[in-house]
């Protein structure tokens, strides 16, 4: 029998993991899971928290992993000290359906797929803002990121155990960008990828602009470390990749909510450039490509 591990890094959010610790142990599933929680060095009592909810919900294991601040590390920790044939990656904020596990190792197992992405469907308040309409019309569009750019956001994936033994671990040097990272490796390793659209997860939106700036300066930020990090794949630091994945305003909108949505992502855009760039004037530091860590330590 198929065992999975489901793994959620978590930084100084215990409100969003308990949405999510509450959503898992309402599963309705014979399949056999565990579920490991990894505080990344939370500075807000997360940790302790944690360690008492997850307990009492779901007979689960919090881990502390604070020597390197990074998701990236913090799922890796998961991995590690996880003993599932199949990781499922479920990130702190985001809530399932009763039927997700079973459903998603159904469709694992059919489509004989070594690594997984599921559906995500983005959760608008009442009321909703300008950035949370922005922010949910711009989608989770995980299939076309599986199409087109060969990768699963870690938010919604699940992989084959025998798949990180092979490739190694997500990069935890990365601020951002470890997700695409990790699944090119496994694409150019040979592995499948697949795309789940009838297994859904949902994720809120982010409501204020301040949040959908701090998000694209991560990216820009991410965008320049895989350059440096991995230039084979990724092109020279210094200059910037091509826009991929920008999603443009539907025309079938209100004229002005497009006016606004495409202002929105214009500057957005100009957003991700700053993170880029303050990353690369930032990292004259000594810093230069290398493997990704093995599955043992």
């Amino acid at each position: 029998m198929t065992t999975v591990s489901i793994i959620t890094p978590v930084y100084n959010d215990f409100p969003g993991l308990r949405e999510t610790v509450d959503s898992l142990a309402a599963l309705s599933t014979s399949v056999d899971w565990e579920y490991t929680v990894v505080d990344n060095g939370s500075t807000d009592g997360t940790y302790d928290r944690a360690a008492r909810y997850v307990e009492d919900r779901l007979e689960g294991t919090v881990l502390l992993e604070d020597g390197i601040q990074s998701s990236y590390a913090a799922r890796n920790a998961g991995v590690r000290h996880s003993d599932g044939d199949v990781l499922a990656f479920v990130d702190a904020d985001m809530t399932v359906p009763e039927g997700w596990l079973g459903d998603a190792l159904d469709v694992f197992r059919a489509a004989e797929a070594d690594y997984m992405g599921c559906a995500v469907e983005l959760e608008l308040p009442d009321d909703p803002s300008v950035a949370a309409r922005y922010d949910h019309h711009s989608g989770f569009p995980v299939g076309h990121y599986l199409e087109h750019q060969r990768f699963a956001p870690t938010c919604c994936l699940f992989v084959r155990r025998e798949v990180f033994a092979d490739v190694g671990l997500f990069d935890h040097r990365l601020t951002s960008g470890g997700d695409k990272e990790f699944g090119n490796r496994v694409d150019e390793a040979g592995y499948d990828l697949h795309f789940a659209p009838g297994v859904t997860m949902f994720h809120p939106v982010r409501d204020s602009l301040g949040a959908l700036v701090r998000k694209d300066l991560r990216v820009g930020q991410g965008l320049c470390q895989l350059q440096c990090y991995h230039p084979d794949r990724y092109g020279s630091p210094g200059i910037p990749p091509r826009p991929s994945g920008v999603k443009q305003p539907d025309p079938d909108l209100e004229r002005r909510e497009r006016l606004t949505f495409g202002a929105l992502e214009t500057a957005l855009t100009g957003v991700r450039g700053i993170g880029y760039y303050r990353e690369y004037l930032a990292g004259e530091r000594a810093r230069g490509p290398g493997e990704a860590p093995e599955l043992e330590d």
